[in-house]
Protein backbone atom coordinates (compact mmCIF):
# COMPACT_ATOMS: atom_id res chain seq x y z
CA UNK A 1 0.00 0.00 0.00
CA UNK A 2 1.36 3.41 -0.94
CA UNK A 3 2.44 5.64 1.92
CA UNK A 4 2.69 8.73 -0.26
CA UNK A 5 0.83 11.64 1.27
CA UNK A 6 -0.60 14.43 -0.87
CA UNK A 7 0.87 17.89 -0.28
CA UNK A 8 -0.87 20.00 2.28
CA UNK A 9 -3.13 22.61 0.73
CA UNK A 10 -3.89 25.75 2.66
CA UNK A 11 -7.54 26.59 3.03
CA UNK A 12 -9.04 29.62 1.36
CA UNK A 13 -9.48 31.25 4.77
CA UNK A 14 -5.81 30.71 5.63
CA UNK A 15 -4.72 32.19 2.30
CA UNK A 16 -6.95 35.20 2.86
CA UNK A 17 -5.42 35.66 6.29
CA UNK A 18 -1.93 35.59 4.77
CA UNK A 19 -2.97 38.14 2.15
CA UNK A 20 -4.51 40.37 4.79
CA UNK A 21 -1.38 40.15 6.93
CA UNK A 22 0.80 41.12 3.98
CA UNK A 23 -1.52 44.02 3.17
CA UNK A 24 -1.19 45.27 6.74
CA UNK A 25 2.60 44.97 6.57
CA UNK A 26 2.71 46.86 3.26
CA UNK A 27 0.77 49.79 4.73
CA UNK A 28 2.74 49.68 7.98
CA UNK A 29 5.98 49.78 5.98
CA UNK A 30 4.84 52.99 4.29
CA UNK A 31 3.88 54.58 7.62
CA UNK A 32 7.08 53.57 9.39
CA UNK A 33 9.23 54.81 6.52
CA UNK A 34 7.38 58.10 6.36
CA UNK A 35 6.97 58.89 10.07
CA UNK A 36 9.55 56.74 11.81
CA UNK A 37 8.73 54.30 14.57
CA UNK A 38 7.96 56.71 17.42
CA UNK A 39 5.51 58.91 15.48
CA UNK A 40 3.77 56.01 13.75
CA UNK A 41 0.65 54.69 15.45
CA UNK A 42 -1.71 51.77 15.05
CA UNK A 43 -4.50 54.32 14.46
CA UNK A 44 -2.63 55.85 11.52
CA UNK A 45 -1.88 52.46 10.03
CA UNK A 46 -5.50 51.34 10.46
CA UNK A 47 -6.80 54.54 8.84
CA UNK A 48 -4.58 54.11 5.80
CA UNK A 49 -5.52 50.46 5.60
CA UNK A 50 -9.18 51.40 5.62
CA UNK A 51 -10.12 49.37 8.68
CA UNK A 52 -10.11 49.50 12.44
CA UNK A 53 -7.39 49.09 15.03
CA UNK A 54 -9.17 45.93 16.08
CA UNK A 55 -8.33 44.41 12.70
CA UNK A 56 -4.64 45.14 13.23
CA UNK A 57 -4.68 43.62 16.70
CA UNK A 58 -6.16 40.44 15.26
CA UNK A 59 -2.87 39.99 13.40
CA UNK A 60 -0.31 41.86 15.53
CA UNK A 61 -0.52 42.23 19.30
CA UNK A 62 1.18 45.63 19.38
CA UNK A 63 3.00 48.25 17.34
CA UNK A 64 6.24 46.64 18.51
CA UNK A 65 5.15 43.27 17.10
CA UNK A 66 4.16 44.90 13.81
CA UNK A 67 7.49 46.69 13.55
CA UNK A 68 9.33 43.48 14.39
CA UNK A 69 7.55 41.73 11.52
CA UNK A 70 8.50 44.63 9.27
CA UNK A 71 12.16 44.38 10.32
CA UNK A 72 12.28 40.64 9.75
CA UNK A 73 10.70 41.07 6.32
CA UNK A 74 13.27 43.67 5.30
CA UNK A 75 16.12 41.45 6.51
CA UNK A 76 14.73 38.46 4.61
CA UNK A 77 14.53 40.47 1.39
CA UNK A 78 18.04 41.80 1.99
CA UNK A 79 19.51 38.31 2.36
CA UNK A 80 17.65 36.67 -0.53
CA UNK A 81 20.23 35.08 -2.83
CA UNK A 82 23.09 36.94 -1.15
CA UNK A 83 24.85 34.06 0.61
CA UNK A 84 25.43 31.82 -2.39
CA UNK A 85 29.06 30.98 -1.67
CA UNK A 86 30.60 28.57 -4.17
CA UNK A 87 33.45 26.37 -2.96
CA UNK A 88 34.56 25.74 -6.54
CA UNK A 89 35.55 29.33 -7.35
CA UNK A 90 38.55 31.38 -6.22
CA UNK A 91 37.96 33.24 -2.96
CA UNK A 92 38.51 36.64 -4.56
CA UNK A 93 35.81 35.93 -7.14
CA UNK A 94 33.34 34.72 -4.52
CA UNK A 95 33.99 37.73 -2.29
CA UNK A 96 33.67 40.13 -5.21
CA UNK A 97 30.28 38.74 -6.16
CA UNK A 98 29.13 38.70 -2.57
CA UNK A 99 30.50 42.15 -1.79
CA UNK A 100 28.83 43.80 -4.76
CA UNK A 101 25.50 42.21 -3.88
CA UNK A 102 25.86 43.18 -0.23
CA UNK A 103 26.73 46.82 -0.88
CA UNK A 104 24.01 47.15 -3.51
CA UNK A 105 21.44 45.97 -0.98
CA UNK A 106 22.98 48.00 1.84
CA UNK A 107 22.71 51.22 -0.13
CA UNK A 108 19.12 50.63 -1.25
CA UNK A 109 16.44 53.06 -0.11
CA UNK A 110 14.68 50.27 1.82
CA UNK A 111 17.78 49.21 3.77
CA UNK A 112 18.93 52.75 4.46
CA UNK A 113 15.55 53.88 5.77
CA UNK A 114 15.21 50.81 8.00
CA UNK A 115 18.68 51.41 9.42
CA UNK A 116 17.87 55.06 10.11
CA UNK A 117 14.65 54.16 11.94
CA UNK A 118 16.28 51.44 14.04
CA UNK A 119 19.18 53.68 15.06
CA UNK A 120 16.77 56.50 15.96
CA UNK A 121 14.79 54.12 18.16
CA UNK A 122 17.69 52.16 19.67
CA UNK A 123 17.99 54.35 22.76
CA UNK A 124 14.28 54.16 23.63
CA UNK A 125 13.61 50.59 22.53
CA UNK A 126 16.85 48.59 22.53
CA UNK A 127 14.91 45.34 22.10
CA UNK A 128 13.91 46.37 18.56
CA UNK A 129 17.53 47.21 17.77
CA UNK A 130 18.57 43.79 19.08
CA UNK A 131 15.96 42.09 16.89
CA UNK A 132 17.23 43.98 13.85
CA UNK A 133 20.85 43.09 14.59
CA UNK A 134 20.13 39.41 15.14
CA UNK A 135 17.88 39.13 12.06
CA UNK A 136 20.21 41.07 9.78
CA UNK A 137 23.88 41.90 10.46
CA UNK A 138 24.48 38.91 12.76
CA UNK A 139 23.12 36.52 10.13
CA UNK A 140 25.44 38.01 7.53
CA UNK A 141 28.44 37.70 9.80
CA UNK A 142 27.64 34.07 10.57
CA UNK A 143 27.28 33.16 6.87
CA UNK A 144 30.49 34.90 5.83
CA UNK A 145 32.43 33.50 8.77
CA UNK A 146 31.30 29.98 7.83
CA UNK A 147 32.49 30.51 4.25
CA UNK A 148 35.84 31.89 5.41
CA UNK A 149 36.31 28.94 7.76
CA UNK A 150 35.64 26.58 4.87
CA UNK A 151 38.03 28.42 2.57
CA UNK A 152 40.68 28.28 5.28
CA UNK A 153 40.15 24.54 5.69
CA UNK A 154 40.61 24.14 1.93
CA UNK A 155 43.90 26.03 2.11
CA UNK A 156 42.66 28.97 0.02
CA UNK A 157 43.18 31.65 2.68
CA UNK A 158 44.76 31.70 6.12
CA UNK A 159 43.18 34.08 8.66
CA UNK A 160 43.92 33.31 12.30
CA UNK A 161 40.52 34.61 13.43
CA UNK A 162 37.76 33.90 10.92
CA UNK A 163 35.13 35.90 12.83
CA UNK A 164 37.39 38.94 12.81
CA UNK A 165 38.16 38.45 9.13
CA UNK A 166 34.43 38.37 8.30
CA UNK A 167 33.79 41.56 10.26
CA UNK A 168 36.75 43.25 8.57
CA UNK A 169 35.48 42.37 5.10
CA UNK A 170 32.06 43.85 5.84
CA UNK A 171 33.73 47.03 7.11
CA UNK A 172 35.92 47.26 4.04
CA UNK A 173 32.91 46.90 1.77
CA UNK A 174 30.95 49.61 3.58
CA UNK A 175 34.00 51.83 3.32
CA UNK A 176 33.45 55.56 2.95
CA UNK A 177 30.06 55.17 1.26
CA UNK A 178 27.68 53.92 3.94
CA UNK A 179 27.81 56.65 6.60
CA UNK A 180 27.21 59.56 4.20
CA UNK A 181 24.38 57.56 2.64
CA UNK A 182 22.52 56.94 5.91
CA UNK A 183 23.07 60.58 6.89
CA UNK A 184 21.44 61.66 3.59
CA UNK A 185 24.63 63.47 2.63
CA UNK A 186 25.09 61.53 -0.61
CA UNK A 187 22.85 59.75 -3.08
CA UNK A 188 22.80 56.04 -3.74
CA UNK A 189 26.14 55.05 -5.33
CA UNK A 190 26.24 53.78 -8.88
CA UNK A 191 27.16 50.23 -9.83
CA UNK A 192 30.53 51.50 -11.01
CA UNK A 193 31.25 53.12 -7.65
CA UNK A 194 30.13 50.00 -5.79
CA UNK A 195 32.29 47.75 -7.97
CA UNK A 196 35.31 50.00 -7.40
CA UNK A 197 34.85 50.01 -3.63
CA UNK A 198 34.35 46.24 -3.42
CA UNK A 199 37.39 45.60 -5.65
CA UNK A 200 39.48 47.55 -3.16
CA UNK A 201 37.98 45.62 -0.24
CA UNK A 202 38.73 42.27 -1.87
CA UNK A 203 42.27 43.34 -2.76
CA UNK A 204 42.99 44.36 0.85
CA UNK A 205 41.40 41.21 2.24
CA UNK A 206 43.41 38.94 -0.04
CA UNK A 207 46.62 40.87 0.60
CA UNK A 208 46.16 40.20 4.31
CA UNK A 209 44.81 36.65 4.24
CA UNK A 210 45.62 35.21 0.83
CA UNK A 211 47.90 32.21 0.47
CA UNK A 212 50.92 32.72 -1.80
CA UNK A 213 51.43 30.49 -4.78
Amino acid sequence: MSTHKPPLVRSGAANRQDQRREAILAVAREVFNELGYEAASMSTIAARLGGSKGTLYNYFSSKEALFEAHIRGVCTLFAAGLFDFSEDLPVAEVLTRFGEGYVTQLMSDRAVRTFQIVVAEAGRTPELARIFYEAGPAVGLDHLQAYIEGAKARGQINPQDCALAAAQFFSLCRGQQHLPRVLNVTARPTRKVIAYQVAGAVAMFMARYGVGE
